[in-house]
């Protein structure tokens, strides 16, 4: 019996269903949302006063379930930089390379491997973004 046919057959559902969110901290969020709004061309998901300095800012790639957090670092005691290793999906990773360093970003060169190929794009705070396209299946 699977995890998922167990916890049907005792009524539960499953309660988390999707990567909402992550965080990144960076130390102006203003030249972050500049970055992923302009740069690599997300949507703002909100951009809204949390009251006492504080910001909520919420980006995410057109069409995306997931979105992240622009968190300013020194309102959490934390270090830009300091948060999660992201990888995007890209249809295409070369076209998406010429099309961000046309846009003024620092991307590494195309990497193939057998699992897929991917790049990374340096952000303002020092992490590297990774994205990767997967091998179609064929056959």
């Amino acid at each position: 019996m699977t995890r998922r046919d167990r916890r049907a057959s005792v009524g539960l559902q499953e309660m988390i269903t999707a990567v909402a969110s992550c965080v990144l901290y960076v130390s102006d969020q203003d030249t972050a949302l500049e970055f992923y709004r302009d740069t690599l061309g997300f949507d703002v998901v909100m951009d809204a006063d949390m009251g006492e300095g504080g910001r909520w800012l919420e980006v995410k790639p057109t069409g995306a379930q997931t979105s992240i957090v622009l968190s300013a670092a020194a309102a959490f005691g934390r270090e830009p930089g300091e948060g999660a290793f992201l990888t995007f999906a890209a249809d295409d990773v070369d076209a998406t390379v010429l099309q961000l360093r046309a846009r003024g970003a620092t991307t590494s060169d195309v990497t193939r491997e057998p699992w897929g190929t991917f790049a990374t794009v340096d952000a303002p705070d020092g992490d590297k973004l990774q994205f990767n396209e997967r091998p179609q299946n064929r056959g």
